[in-house]
């Protein structure tokens, strides 16, 4: 008996850069006119071949390249990568959002997406009527629905808003009720990408547990996008390391988040920040460097337990700003939050002048964390906006020392992360 619910064949997506269409509407259409019976494109250049093969990759972008991967019934499945590995354009072809260039995609059951915030959700109706929206669209009857509604409701706690269009909902209040839609509705195939990291800790805790639920007692294909490389271990059944479009890795979890992090961590430091894919921000303001220093004022990548470190940031604006914050955040391998420091928190003030480089120095207490490679992450907000934010702008590398002055060494597989300085004292 064949157990695949979902099988990717050669599966490869093309994606033009600058320009999209004709540049005129009669012209789009007639384009597509041509292609949906078949024909050559009536608004190709002179000479140019109506092929992939012959097409100038100087304007395209392949954001996948020849996929092939088998998904089984009531597997969840894990998606790592760096940003613009294609992760999440692979989850748009699954859900048919878009079409693959070359290759196909065979699906068996009914799916449900959520792949951003308010997804499948019409903003100006209410929850109630978005929950049966969605219903219908998954071609469940009206008593069906009504028969899962309650559960629905309070696994989302919006139960005072029920009735209130979802574009007065906050994207928390959207991605929980839009989790709650899609685990709770009758799916053969779920499909998730990275929409928990806006959910409460308290949420994504239960989203969690629900997620195990589906695949454990009701056979259903979850299908996860997820930086938490700790969510992904304790969830999935098997994962995907996607590099540059193509698999890099298919199969157990744990050796999937073995040859990515031996992949990110073979990138190491990266110096000109023009070089990042992996910001984001409106770009009015935008960090130029950072410097890492110990406290004899020498930039250093490795430091050992117990160091104290200084920030040394550099970063421009467009216009004059009062009230800028700065957080810089720490993450280990596996993408968990270790600790950040934030301007705000302190209650300092920072000024953007548009007419130099600013420079902002932020000094750290001792870094009490098990020994092991971090991850800096630097957000720059102002007027309530992100203005600028790089993803592992800087990795560094806290070594073992005799932390604890008794001559021993702490043991580095011993999965805590914070180290604390501790006395014992025998009572009789």
């Amino acid at each position: 008996m064949n157990n695949s619910v979902i099988r990717i064949e050669n599966v490869s997506k093309l994606y033009r850069l600058g320009e999209l269409g004709t540049g005129t509407l009669v012209h789009d259409l007639n384009r597509w006119w041509a292609m949906a019976r078949g024909k050559e494109d009536p608004c190709k250049k002179l000479g140019e071949v109506n092929t992939l093969a012959g097409r100038d990759y100087k304007d395209y972008i392949w954001a996948l390249r020849n996929l092939n991967i088998e998904i089984n019934r009531g597997e969840i499945v894990g998606f790592i990568g760096s940003n613009g590995a294609g992760k999440s354009t692979l989850l748009k072809l699954i859900s048919k959002i878009t079409a693959p260039t070359e290759g196909i995609i065979k699906i068996s059951g009914r799916m449900a997406s959520l792949l951003e915030i308010g997804t499948g959700m019409h903003p100006d109706m209410t929850a109630r009527e978005n929950i049966y929206m969605n219903g219908a669209i998954l071609g469940m009857k009206k008593k069906e629905i009504t028969e899962r509604f309650d559960e629905i409701i309070d696994f989302s706690g919006c139960s005072l808003y029920v009735d209130t269009p979802i574009k007065r909902f906050s994207s928390g209040m959207r991605v929980r009720l839009g989790f709650s839609v899609a685990a709770f509705l009758n799916s053969d195939i779920l499909l998730l990408d990275e929409v928990l990291a806006v959910g409460d800790a308290e949420f994504q805790s239960r989203a969690i547990g629900r997620i195990g639920e589906l695949s454990t007692d009701n056979g259903r294909t979850v299908l996860f996008v997820s930086h938490n490389l700790e969510t992904i271990e304790y969830l999935c059944s098997s994962a995907v390391f996607l590099e540059n479009g193509e698999v890099n890795y298919a199969g157990n979890v744990r050796e999937s988040i073995t040859r990515y992090l031996e992949h990110i961590n073979t990138m190491g430091n990266k110096y000109d920040i023009n070089d990042w894919s992996e910001r984001a921000g409106n770009g009015d303001i935008r960090i130029t460097n950072l410097q890492i220093e110990n406290m004899d004022n020498n930039n250093s990548e490795v430091f050992v337990v117990g160091s104290k470190l200084r920030f040394r940031l550099f970063f421009k604006c467009s216009k004059k700003y009062n009230d800028v914050r700065i957080i810089i955040g720490v993450r280990d391998q596996m993408n968990s939050p270790i600790t950040r420091f934030d301007s705000y928190i302190c209650a300092c003030t920072i000024a953007c002048n548009p007419a130099e480089e600013n420079e902002i120095i932020c000094e750290t207490d001792q870094i009490n964390v098990k020994p092991g490679n971090y991850y800096i992450n630097v957000t720059i907000i102002s007027n309530q906006e992100i203005q600028d934010q790089i993803i592992r702008m800087r990795r560094i590398t806290i070594q073992t020392t005799d932390y604890f002055n008794t001559g021993k060494m702490f043991d580095t597989q011993t999965p805590v992360k914070i180290l604390i300085r501790h006395k014992w004292n025998k009572v009789n």
